[in-house]
């Protein structure tokens, strides 16, 4: 497949090495229709927040929060397409985005890359209830409150409503 067709997706949560969605960056390597090409992070300063369920979400306010670490791959037309499935994409649950990042160690050298932010709808909220206060790195600790979505308690509802209720509750 050309170089060209290719999209540069920068994960910084559960798709990561190490962490419970990597499994489809695993078989989309083995497919072919994706390539590791490292740990990067972004050129700019972004809000990294847990939300509902311990799932991660940066969200587009450049130039609050942290630097976020991440990992850096180039994925086909064809894997892109699983990647935003699980990411929501067309729900609302999140939106890629273009951001720039770096290679760990080389902030001169930016790439053109595409983040998965929060949603638009929900993002800022979510920042303002967790008091503006971000991590710069999803870690095991995180990783270990995530649930996958086959895990979640049936019929308590979609992720966007828990998100809702979690960003207008008084506690």
């Amino acid at each position: 497949m050309a170089e060209a067709s290719r999209t540069l997706p920068f994960s910084y949560g559960t798709l990561k090495q190490g962490h419970q969605n990597h499994f489809l960056m695993q078989d989309l390597i083995r497919k072919k229709d994706a390539n590791f090409l490292g740990p990067y992070v972004t050129h700019q300063s972004h809000p990294l927040v847990i939300g509902p369920h311990g799932i991660p979400y940066v969200i587009n306010l450049p130039g609050c929060g942290h630097r976020v670490k991440g990992e850096l791959s180039s994925v086909s037309a064809q894997g892109l397409v699983q990647v935003d499935e699980l990411e929501g994409t067309s729900i609302g649950h999140y939106e890629r985005l273009p951001i720039q990042v770096c290679e760990e160690g080389k902030d001169s050298v930016l790439v053109a890359a595409q983040g998965y932010f929060a949603h638009r709808s929900f993002g800022e909220k979510l920042w303002e209830r967790k008091g503006k206060v971000g991590l710069a790195e999803f870690w095991d600790k995180e990783g270990k409150e995530y649930v996958r979505k086959k895990d979640r308690a049936p019929g308590s509802g979609s992720i966007l409503h828990h998100i809702a209720s979690s960003i207008t509750s008084d506690d």
